[in-house]
């Protein structure tokens, strides 16, 4: 962990009584309740909103991963805030962060100082929020982070195997900031700094609020509202439920989206839409505000946050991705448009990394939440304003996309310059469709084969994480993945270009069990494809349903949003855990397993080619 003897506490933001009182503070104007220990710096969530609060001027605390158990009295130290609570689960949706795909309890927390468990609730946000409105009910509770972003509507939970109502029904807060969410924010600061009552505020972008049936909704000039299912009508019909899914996903992949109200009873959930895409740059201040890049001293003896360990010599280049990976939630969190910060931004941070006292030279990243999207967006953004469609790669890269790779390779370059820094290799993965089946006049165009030839020479330790998720084209099809031969294509060019330098470097891909669509047959050809191409797979996972996503809906339903076509859904247990078997077809005690599943799936085909498989 690094060190923090030559920091003030006050460097931080306040996290207790005594804190606050070394500020000369007697109350503070907004207490951020977070699932997540507190560590101070820009991939944290409740850390970037809390300084964007302090930088307009207000008094702001943090209160990390209260006692929820006991008689509250972590809720009640830090008193009563002059505006609100902001509460999140923290950077994890609370259920995903507490169980495995098979519901089973995990045993760490990455989120947590020492890695231990049990330091958050189950829906984090609910119980929180309840908590708050009982101890201080005249407070106002706003919501934000991805456990209530993603879950701000209607929605299937994994867990409890239900559809659940929106979250501002189920806590009792009063409104709700989805996505990243610093205009919102900042706008409700000012307006309830001002005065007026958060009940009254139904214009702000990007916040969902409840009201009554009968309650006239504002104007929004040039925005549509569109009405979705009932709550009601979702649990009684699932074409109901897949058309509100269809519906939002719409709406959330737009330049700018509609105002969406989801009636129940005498009440309405209306969903105010997104902010309008940053331009690039505009995030840069949510970046250069003065966090101390560490956890708060208090867990100095509790052990290293493994998250923060993860991501403390990493920069993150960009935010949102117009992959639009069916089983992936960034695009409706985020945003599908990328918007990248400037290159002064991340060099100054990288500076910031490599002057920290015990940096060893290493750069662990730089990217986002697909590496190679750095300042990509539309050529003509009229077009773009009128587009809904889900990803702007699949099936077919858009033309009106701008894939040029050069600014990252000039910008790693430049950062390999900044003083101390030896290297610096990729950690995020890449979409390597964007790289792979391209005309040589695009690919001169865009700086494609550099960016490569860079990336595999200069950027990989040893191991290139890439993410094909299978092979099959059906089940590639519904996760809106390219075709599996442009992993095999690109798996080539790796090969080739570490044969050519003199590198033994690998490629290790990343794959998912029991997709919707994925058949036991399909599993069996995606262990026959990974044999032949030599690989004994380790990053694997089942999949989890994780709200409000294509999959996630296709998994409830039990067919496609968009056609009503039925898809097949691995929903046994046994079925998940023997889809996860073929992974691992290496393993003796499988082998006998997997002959028999052949033959009764009738792929006896498929048992020839693994009799050849590569020798033990």
């Amino acid at each position: 962990m690094q060190t923090t003897q030559r920091r003030s506490i006050t460097d931080w933001l306040p996290v207790s009584r005594e804190e606050l009182e070394r500020r000369g503070w007697d109350e503070v104007d907004v207490i951020i309740v977070s699932g997540d220990a507190y560590v101070d710096h820009p991939s944290f969530g409740s850390a970037v909103i809390a300084r964007l609060i302090e930088h307009a001027g207000f008094r702001v605390a943090i209160l990390p991963q209260p006692n929820w158990r006991d008689d509250l009295r972590d809720f009640k130290k830090l008193g009563k805030p002059r505006l609100f609570f902001g509460v999140t689960a923290g950077n994890m949706d609370s259920m995903v962060n507490h169980y495995t795909a098979n519901k089973r309890l995990r045993s760490d927390d990455a989120y947590t100082a020492g890695g231990v468990a049990g330091f958050r609730p189950d829906y984090a946000s609910v119980v929180y929020s309840q908590i708050l409105k009982k101890l201080y009910p005249d407070v106002p509770v706003i919501l934000g982070g991805i456990e209530a972003s993603m879950r701000r509507l209607t929605h299937y939970d994994y867990w409890s195997d239900s559809l659940k109502p929106g979250i501002l029904t189920l806590s009792g807060a009063d409104m709700l900031v989805y996505g990243m969410g610093e205009k919102a924010i900042q706008t409700l600061l000012r307006r309830l700094a001002d005065g007026e009552p958060i009940h009254q505020i139904r214009d702000v972008e990007q916040t969902v609020f409840l009201a009554a049936a009968s309650e006239p909704l504002p104007e929004l000039p040039g925005i549509q509202t569109l009405q979705l299912p009932t709550h009601t009508e979702c649990l009684s019909d699932k074409k109901a439920f897949a058309k509100h899914f269809r519906i939002f996903e719409e709406e959330s992949n737009r330049w700018q989206g509609a105002r969406l109200v989801e009636p129940e009873s005498e009440t309405l959930t209306v969903v105010n839409p997104p902010n309008a895409p940053m331009q690039d740059g505009e995030i840069d201040i949510a970046f250069d505000l003065p966090y101390t890049r560490m956890p708060h001293p208090r867990y100095l003896k509790r052990g290293a946050v493994p998250a923060y360990e993860m991501i403390r010599n990493s920069v993150n280049m960009h935010r949102g991705c117009f992959g639009g990976c069916a089983f992936c939630a960034i695009s409706a969190h985020q945003g599908k448009f990328v918007v990248s910060r400037s290159e002064k931004s991340i060099l100054k941070e990288v500076e910031q990394v490599a002057s920290a006292t015990d940096f060893k030279g290493h750069i662990t990243d730089m990217g986002g939440p697909s590496a190679n999207m750095y300042l990509m967006k539309g050529i003509d953004t009229d077009k773009c304003k009128k587009c809904k469609r889900a990803s702007c790669i699949f099936p077919t890269i858009c033309r009106n996309l701008n894939t040029d790779h050069r600014p990252m390779t000039s910008l790693y370059n430049k950062a390999l310059r900044i003083p101390h820094v030896k290297r610096i290799t990729i950690g995020s993965g890449i979409r390597y469709d964007m790289l792979i089946g391209r005309s040589e006049a695009e690919s001169k165009a865009n700086g494609l084969n550099e960016y490569l030839e860079q990336l595999v020479t200069r950027h990989v330790s040893g191991r290139l994480k890439v993410a094909p998720e299978h092979s099959s084209a059906h089940v590639l099809q519904i996760m809106r993945k390219p075709h599996y031969r442009t992993f095999v294509q690109f798996q080539q060019k790796f090969n080739e270009i570490n044969r050519r330098n003199g590198l033994r470097q690998q490629l290790i891909p990343y794959f998912i069990s029991s997709h919707p669509g994925s058949r036991p047959e399909d599993m069996a050809e995606l262990a026959c494809e990974t044999m032949q191409q030599g690989f004994r797979l380790e990053q694997v996972q089942d999949f989890t349903p994780t709200p409000m996503t294509l999959a996630t809906a296709i998994y409830y339903t039990g067919f496609d949003p968009y056609t009503l076509k039925p898809v097949y859904v691995a929903k046994d247990k046994l079925e998940k855990v023997n889809q996860q078997r073929f992974f691992f077809w290496y393993k003796p005690e499988n082998r006998r397993w997997m002959a028999e599943t052949l033959r009764k799936t009738g792929r006896t085909d498929l048992l020839a080619k693994f009799s050849k498989r590569p020798h033990d």
